[in-house]
Protein backbone atom coordinates (compact mmCIF):
# COMPACT_ATOMS: atom_id res chain seq x y z
CA UNK A 1 0.00 0.00 0.00
CA UNK A 2 1.39 3.32 -0.89
CA UNK A 3 2.21 5.55 2.42
CA UNK A 4 4.31 8.88 2.39
CA UNK A 5 5.76 9.52 5.47
CA UNK A 6 6.68 13.14 6.52
CA UNK A 7 9.13 14.85 7.53
CA UNK A 8 9.86 14.32 11.22
CA UNK A 9 10.43 18.14 12.02
CA UNK A 10 7.73 20.66 10.60
CA UNK A 11 8.47 24.08 11.04
CA UNK A 12 4.79 25.38 11.75
CA UNK A 13 5.61 29.10 11.60
CA UNK A 14 7.86 31.42 13.54
CA UNK A 15 7.11 30.09 17.19
CA UNK A 16 6.25 26.32 16.50
CA UNK A 17 8.25 23.80 15.21
CA UNK A 18 6.45 20.05 15.00
CA UNK A 19 9.21 17.92 16.58
CA UNK A 20 7.00 14.69 17.47
CA UNK A 21 6.32 13.65 13.40
CA UNK A 22 8.41 10.87 13.38
CA UNK A 23 6.49 7.75 11.95
CA UNK A 24 3.62 9.69 10.89
CA UNK A 25 2.27 8.47 7.42
CA UNK A 26 -0.22 9.28 5.30
CA UNK A 27 -2.06 6.72 3.19
CA UNK A 28 -2.95 7.80 -0.54
CA UNK A 29 -3.81 6.56 -3.47
CA UNK A 30 -3.04 8.37 -6.84
CA UNK A 31 -5.83 7.51 -10.37
CA UNK A 32 -5.56 7.66 -14.21
CA UNK A 33 -2.47 8.83 -16.12
CA UNK A 34 -1.48 12.33 -17.34
CA UNK A 35 0.50 15.30 -17.40
CA UNK A 36 -2.19 17.36 -15.23
CA UNK A 37 -2.17 17.02 -11.69
CA UNK A 38 -4.43 17.46 -8.96
CA UNK A 39 -4.39 16.94 -5.00
CA UNK A 40 -7.79 15.92 -3.50
CA UNK A 41 -8.09 17.04 0.27
CA UNK A 42 -11.21 15.52 1.58
CA UNK A 43 -12.57 17.05 4.83
CA UNK A 44 -13.45 15.66 8.80
CA UNK A 45 -13.65 12.08 8.98
CA UNK A 46 -13.57 11.67 5.95
CA UNK A 47 -11.37 9.22 3.74
CA UNK A 48 -10.03 9.20 0.31
CA UNK A 49 -12.33 7.11 -0.68
CA UNK A 50 -15.07 9.41 -0.81
CA UNK A 51 -13.96 10.97 -3.73
CA UNK A 52 -14.80 8.53 -5.81
CA UNK A 53 -17.62 10.26 -7.88
CA UNK A 54 -14.66 13.43 -8.74
CA UNK A 55 -11.70 10.61 -9.60
CA UNK A 56 -14.60 8.98 -11.35
CA UNK A 57 -15.39 12.41 -13.49
CA UNK A 58 -11.53 13.70 -13.47
CA UNK A 59 -10.02 10.55 -14.99
CA UNK A 60 -12.38 8.40 -16.48
CA UNK A 61 -11.49 5.67 -13.86
CA UNK A 62 -11.95 4.51 -10.08
CA UNK A 63 -9.10 1.88 -10.11
CA UNK A 64 -6.13 3.35 -7.96
CA UNK A 65 -2.59 2.85 -9.98
CA UNK A 66 -0.61 0.75 -7.11
CA UNK A 67 -3.53 -2.19 -8.51
CA UNK A 68 -2.92 -1.06 -12.27
CA UNK A 69 0.61 -1.07 -12.70
CA UNK A 70 2.73 2.33 -13.47
CA UNK A 71 2.25 3.61 -16.19
CA UNK A 72 4.14 6.49 -17.97
CA UNK A 73 2.64 9.78 -18.17
CA UNK A 74 3.98 10.31 -21.72
CA UNK A 75 2.97 6.52 -22.46
CA UNK A 76 0.45 7.74 -25.66
CA UNK A 77 -2.79 7.77 -23.54
CA UNK A 78 -2.89 11.53 -24.51
CA UNK A 79 -3.25 14.45 -22.48
CA UNK A 80 -5.06 13.08 -19.22
CA UNK A 81 -5.18 13.63 -15.60
CA UNK A 82 -3.80 12.07 -12.71
CA UNK A 83 -4.96 12.78 -9.38
CA UNK A 84 -3.99 11.94 -5.99
CA UNK A 85 -6.64 11.39 -2.97
CA UNK A 86 -5.87 10.79 0.81
CA UNK A 87 -6.46 10.21 4.40
CA UNK A 88 -5.80 13.13 6.54
CA UNK A 89 -3.66 12.16 9.62
CA UNK A 90 -6.13 11.24 12.08
CA UNK A 91 -8.27 8.87 9.78
CA UNK A 92 -8.37 6.18 7.79
CA UNK A 93 -5.29 4.26 7.17
CA UNK A 94 -3.34 7.42 8.08
CA UNK A 95 -1.21 7.56 11.97
CA UNK A 96 -3.18 8.67 14.66
CA UNK A 97 -1.04 11.27 16.42
CA UNK A 98 -2.20 11.35 20.35
CA UNK A 99 -1.88 15.37 20.77
CA UNK A 100 -4.62 18.04 19.67
CA UNK A 101 -2.06 19.96 18.80
CA UNK A 102 -0.80 17.73 16.07
CA UNK A 103 -3.46 18.59 14.38
CA UNK A 104 -3.71 22.02 12.77
CA UNK A 105 -4.56 23.13 9.15
CA UNK A 106 -1.23 24.43 8.86
CA UNK A 107 0.16 20.90 9.82
CA UNK A 108 -2.18 19.11 7.98
CA UNK A 109 -1.14 21.87 4.55
CA UNK A 110 2.25 20.61 5.41
CA UNK A 111 1.13 17.21 4.89
CA UNK A 112 -0.18 17.85 1.93
CA UNK A 113 2.81 19.58 0.66
CA UNK A 114 5.36 16.43 1.78
CA UNK A 115 3.00 14.19 -0.52
CA UNK A 116 3.24 16.30 -3.48
CA UNK A 117 7.12 15.85 -2.94
CA UNK A 118 6.78 12.39 -2.30
CA UNK A 119 5.21 12.22 -5.82
CA UNK A 120 7.58 14.12 -7.16
CA UNK A 121 4.57 16.92 -8.50
CA UNK A 122 5.90 20.12 -8.93
CA UNK A 123 2.87 21.78 -9.16
CA UNK A 124 -0.62 20.84 -8.92
CA UNK A 125 -4.64 21.70 -9.30
CA UNK A 126 -5.80 21.48 -5.65
CA UNK A 127 -9.18 20.82 -4.64
CA UNK A 128 -10.79 20.42 -0.78
CA UNK A 129 -13.68 19.70 0.80
CA UNK A 130 -14.48 21.36 4.26
CA UNK A 131 -11.84 21.19 6.59
CA UNK A 132 -9.82 19.89 3.27
CA UNK A 133 -11.06 23.24 1.80
CA UNK A 134 -9.43 25.19 5.08
CA UNK A 135 -6.67 22.65 4.57
CA UNK A 136 -6.52 23.65 0.62
CA UNK A 137 -6.27 27.38 1.63
CA UNK A 138 -3.39 27.17 3.80
CA UNK A 139 -1.44 25.21 1.35
CA UNK A 140 -2.11 27.76 -1.27
CA UNK A 141 -0.99 30.77 1.05
CA UNK A 142 2.09 28.64 2.42
CA UNK A 143 3.32 27.65 -1.80
CA UNK A 144 1.53 29.69 -4.24
CA UNK A 145 4.02 28.54 -6.67
CA UNK A 146 3.19 25.37 -6.70
CA UNK A 147 -0.81 25.95 -7.20
CA UNK A 148 -2.56 25.69 -10.45
CA UNK A 149 -5.91 26.38 -9.58
CA UNK A 150 -7.97 26.21 -6.24
CA UNK A 151 -11.08 24.43 -5.54
CA UNK A 152 -13.17 25.23 -2.55
CA UNK A 153 -16.06 22.75 -1.88
CA UNK A 154 -18.64 23.45 1.14
CA UNK A 155 -15.50 25.66 2.90
CA UNK A 156 -15.56 27.80 5.91
CA UNK A 157 -13.20 30.05 7.61
CA UNK A 158 -13.32 27.55 10.34
CA UNK A 159 -13.70 28.90 14.40
CA UNK A 160 -17.05 29.84 14.83
CA UNK A 161 -17.87 29.63 11.39
CA UNK A 162 -17.51 25.69 11.89
CA UNK A 163 -21.18 26.76 13.64
CA UNK A 164 -24.10 25.45 11.51
CA UNK A 165 -27.55 27.21 11.55
CA UNK A 166 -28.89 26.52 14.88
CA UNK A 167 -32.51 25.60 14.21
CA UNK A 168 -34.74 22.58 14.92
CA UNK A 169 -33.57 20.62 12.58
CA UNK A 170 -30.02 20.68 13.36
CA UNK A 171 -30.82 20.46 16.98
CA UNK A 172 -32.75 17.17 16.03
CA UNK A 173 -29.88 15.70 14.34
CA UNK A 174 -27.07 16.77 17.13
CA UNK A 175 -29.10 14.69 19.81
CA UNK A 176 -29.69 12.07 17.76
CA UNK A 177 -25.90 11.81 16.71
CA UNK A 178 -25.19 12.05 20.50
CA UNK A 179 -27.06 9.01 20.71
CA UNK A 180 -26.57 7.08 17.82
CA UNK A 181 -24.67 3.55 19.44
CA UNK A 182 -24.96 1.64 16.29
CA UNK A 183 -23.58 1.76 12.46
CA UNK A 184 -28.10 1.51 11.59
CA UNK A 185 -28.37 4.95 14.26
CA UNK A 186 -25.55 6.56 12.73
CA UNK A 187 -26.81 5.87 9.61
CA UNK A 188 -29.83 7.36 9.60
CA UNK A 189 -28.35 10.44 10.80
CA UNK A 190 -25.83 10.78 8.79
CA UNK A 191 -28.30 10.54 5.72
CA UNK A 192 -30.04 13.97 7.26
CA UNK A 193 -26.53 15.38 7.56
CA UNK A 194 -24.65 14.82 3.92
CA UNK A 195 -27.64 15.42 1.73
CA UNK A 196 -30.67 18.65 1.15
CA UNK A 197 -33.96 17.95 2.45
CA UNK A 198 -35.27 20.61 -0.15
CA UNK A 199 -36.41 19.36 -3.20
CA UNK A 200 -35.78 20.51 -6.33
CA UNK A 201 -38.56 19.99 -9.57
CA UNK A 202 -40.43 19.32 -6.94
CA UNK A 203 -38.40 16.02 -5.79
CA UNK A 204 -36.56 15.08 -2.96
CA UNK A 205 -33.11 13.85 -4.19
CA UNK A 206 -33.19 11.13 -0.76
CA UNK A 207 -36.71 10.33 -2.35
CA UNK A 208 -36.29 9.80 -5.84
CA UNK A 209 -36.42 5.99 -7.12
CA UNK A 210 -33.45 3.88 -7.49
CA UNK A 211 -35.63 0.46 -8.78
CA UNK A 212 -37.78 -0.31 -6.40
CA UNK A 213 -36.29 1.23 -3.70
CA UNK A 214 -35.71 5.03 -2.56
CA UNK A 215 -32.40 6.86 -2.93
CA UNK A 216 -32.50 6.80 0.33
CA UNK A 217 -33.34 3.22 1.06
CA UNK A 218 -30.01 2.30 -1.34
CA UNK A 219 -27.71 4.91 0.34
CA UNK A 220 -28.83 3.90 4.30
CA UNK A 221 -27.59 -0.19 3.11
CA UNK A 222 -24.76 1.25 1.47
CA UNK A 223 -24.08 3.36 4.94
CA UNK A 224 -24.30 0.41 7.51
CA UNK A 225 -22.32 -1.47 5.42
CA UNK A 226 -19.24 0.94 5.37
CA UNK A 227 -19.65 2.25 8.92
CA UNK A 228 -19.63 -1.78 9.95
CA UNK A 229 -16.73 -2.23 7.93
CA UNK A 230 -14.55 0.94 8.71
CA UNK A 231 -15.52 1.73 12.03
CA UNK A 232 -15.76 4.66 13.73
CA UNK A 233 -13.24 7.18 13.79
CA UNK A 234 -10.77 7.47 16.87
CA UNK A 235 -11.33 9.92 19.47
CA UNK A 236 -7.75 11.10 19.13
CA UNK A 237 -8.07 11.80 15.79
CA UNK A 238 -11.67 13.17 15.98
CA UNK A 239 -10.59 15.31 18.66
CA UNK A 240 -7.52 16.23 16.41
CA UNK A 241 -9.64 17.26 13.55
CA UNK A 242 -12.08 18.78 14.97
CA UNK A 243 -9.01 21.03 16.94
CA UNK A 244 -7.75 22.03 13.07
CA UNK A 245 -11.27 23.41 12.76
CA UNK A 246 -11.58 25.08 15.78
CA UNK A 247 -8.22 26.89 15.18
CA UNK A 248 -8.39 27.49 11.69
CA UNK A 249 -8.05 31.05 10.26
CA UNK A 250 -7.22 32.86 7.29
CA UNK A 251 -5.47 36.05 7.43
CA UNK A 252 -5.58 38.87 5.20
CA UNK A 253 -1.98 37.94 4.40
CA UNK A 254 -2.89 34.86 3.57
CA UNK A 255 -5.58 36.19 1.31
CA UNK A 256 -3.56 38.59 -0.07
CA UNK A 257 -1.10 36.05 -1.18
CA UNK A 258 -3.46 33.59 -2.79
CA UNK A 259 -5.32 36.75 -4.82
CA UNK A 260 -1.60 37.96 -5.91
CA UNK A 261 -0.37 34.05 -7.01
CA UNK A 262 -1.65 34.21 -10.51
CA UNK A 263 -4.36 31.10 -9.82
CA UNK A 264 -7.87 31.17 -10.41
CA UNK A 265 -10.19 29.72 -7.50
CA UNK A 266 -13.59 28.22 -7.60
CA UNK A 267 -15.77 28.37 -4.35
CA UNK A 268 -17.98 25.74 -4.67
CA UNK A 269 -21.06 25.22 -2.11
CA UNK A 270 -24.82 23.45 -1.42
CA UNK A 271 -26.94 26.23 -0.96
CA UNK A 272 -28.89 24.00 1.94
CA UNK A 273 -25.68 22.65 3.47
CA UNK A 274 -26.92 22.16 7.54
CA UNK A 275 -22.75 22.13 8.00
CA UNK A 276 -21.08 24.94 6.67
CA UNK A 277 -23.36 27.76 6.10
CA UNK A 278 -23.03 28.93 2.27
CA UNK A 279 -22.43 32.92 3.77
CA UNK A 280 -19.48 31.86 4.90
CA UNK A 281 -18.41 30.71 1.35
CA UNK A 282 -20.12 33.46 -0.43
CA UNK A 283 -17.68 35.87 2.23
CA UNK A 284 -14.57 34.26 1.44
CA UNK A 285 -15.49 34.02 -2.41
CA UNK A 286 -16.04 37.87 -1.89
CA UNK A 287 -12.29 38.69 0.06
CA UNK A 288 -10.64 36.73 -2.76
CA UNK A 289 -12.38 38.48 -5.66
CA UNK A 290 -11.44 38.94 -8.40
CA UNK A 291 -9.52 36.05 -8.48
CA UNK A 292 -12.91 33.81 -7.45
CA UNK A 293 -15.93 32.49 -9.05
CA UNK A 294 -18.83 31.23 -6.56
CA UNK A 295 -20.44 28.30 -7.73
CA UNK A 296 -24.05 28.29 -5.99
CA UNK A 297 -25.90 25.00 -5.94
CA UNK A 298 -28.87 22.94 -4.98
CA UNK A 299 -27.43 20.03 -2.63
CA UNK A 300 -26.08 19.97 0.89
CA UNK A 301 -22.74 19.17 2.67
CA UNK A 302 -21.78 16.46 0.31
CA UNK A 303 -22.82 18.97 -2.93
CA UNK A 304 -19.91 16.56 -4.99
CA UNK A 305 -22.17 13.30 -4.51
CA UNK A 306 -25.58 15.39 -4.78
CA UNK A 307 -24.84 17.04 -7.69
CA UNK A 308 -21.62 15.39 -8.64
CA UNK A 309 -22.15 15.99 -12.75
CA UNK A 310 -22.52 19.91 -11.82
CA UNK A 311 -19.52 19.68 -9.47
CA UNK A 312 -17.29 17.93 -11.84
CA UNK A 313 -18.61 20.45 -14.61
CA UNK A 314 -17.01 23.36 -12.39
CA UNK A 315 -13.62 21.52 -11.63
CA UNK A 316 -13.00 20.49 -15.05
CA UNK A 317 -14.34 24.47 -16.02
CA UNK A 318 -11.55 25.85 -13.40
CA UNK A 319 -8.44 23.27 -14.79
CA UNK A 320 -9.51 24.18 -18.43
CA UNK A 321 -9.44 28.31 -17.74
CA UNK A 322 -6.28 28.05 -16.32
CA UNK A 323 -4.65 25.81 -18.68
CA UNK A 324 -6.11 28.35 -21.00
CA UNK A 325 -4.62 31.45 -19.09
CA UNK A 326 -8.16 33.18 -18.88
CA UNK A 327 -8.25 36.37 -17.24
CA UNK A 328 -9.69 37.07 -12.95
CA UNK A 329 -12.37 39.23 -15.37
CA UNK A 330 -13.21 37.02 -17.65
CA UNK A 331 -12.95 34.33 -14.67
CA UNK A 332 -15.19 35.97 -11.59
CA UNK A 333 -19.06 36.08 -11.51
CA UNK A 334 -18.45 38.60 -8.35
CA UNK A 335 -18.79 42.28 -8.01
CA UNK A 336 -16.56 44.09 -6.08
CA UNK A 337 -17.63 45.75 -2.36
CA UNK A 338 -19.34 48.99 -2.47
CA UNK A 339 -16.58 51.32 -1.20
CA UNK A 340 -16.28 51.78 2.67
CA UNK A 341 -18.49 48.86 3.08
CA UNK A 342 -17.04 45.56 4.64
CA UNK A 343 -18.40 41.92 4.98
CA UNK A 344 -18.09 41.74 8.90
CA UNK A 345 -15.88 39.17 10.05
CA UNK A 346 -16.05 36.42 12.85
CA UNK A 347 -13.51 37.42 15.51
CA UNK A 348 -11.72 34.41 16.29
CA UNK A 349 -12.38 34.02 19.77
CA UNK A 350 -10.53 30.53 20.64
CA UNK A 351 -8.67 31.54 23.49
CA UNK A 352 -11.55 33.02 25.26
CA UNK A 353 -14.44 30.51 24.30
CA UNK A 354 -15.92 28.44 27.29
CA UNK A 355 -15.96 24.94 27.60
CA UNK A 356 -19.37 24.82 26.49
CA UNK A 357 -18.86 26.47 23.12
CA UNK A 358 -16.66 23.86 22.33
CA UNK A 359 -18.82 21.09 23.31
CA UNK A 360 -21.51 22.13 21.33
CA UNK A 361 -19.48 22.35 18.56
CA UNK A 362 -18.26 18.78 19.43
CA UNK A 363 -21.70 17.48 19.34
CA UNK A 364 -23.08 19.61 16.07
CA UNK A 365 -19.88 19.97 13.75
CA UNK A 366 -18.71 16.05 13.84
CA UNK A 367 -21.01 14.39 11.60
CA UNK A 368 -18.61 11.91 9.69
CA UNK A 369 -18.03 12.78 5.95
CA UNK A 370 -16.91 9.27 4.56
CA UNK A 371 -18.54 7.90 1.69
CA UNK A 372 -17.51 4.71 -0.46
CA UNK A 373 -16.14 4.06 -3.15
CA UNK A 374 -17.55 4.99 -6.62
CA UNK A 375 -18.19 0.97 -6.87
CA UNK A 376 -20.77 1.76 -4.42
CA UNK A 377 -22.09 5.40 -5.84
CA UNK A 378 -25.60 5.65 -7.27
CA UNK A 379 -25.21 6.00 -10.76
Amino acid sequence: MPYCEVAKEQVVDAETTLKNNAGVKIFYRTYGHGPTKALLIIGLAGTHESWGPQIKGLTGTDKPNDEDGDVSDDCGIGQGMEVCAFDNRGMGRSSVPSHKSDYTTTIMAKDSISLLDHLGWERAHIIGHSMGAMIACKLAAMVPERVLSLALLNVTGGGFECFPKLDRLTLSIAIRFWMAKTPKQRAKVDLDTHYSQVAVFSVDFLAERIGTNTRRDVLYEQYVKGISETGMQSKNGLDGQLNACWMHKITKPEIERIRSAGFLVSVIHGRHDVIAQIRHARRLAQRLYPVARMVDLHGGHLVSHERTEEVNKSLMELIKASEMKKAPTDWTNLTPETPGIRVAQVSTLSDRCSSFSKLVLRLISTFPFRLFHEENSID
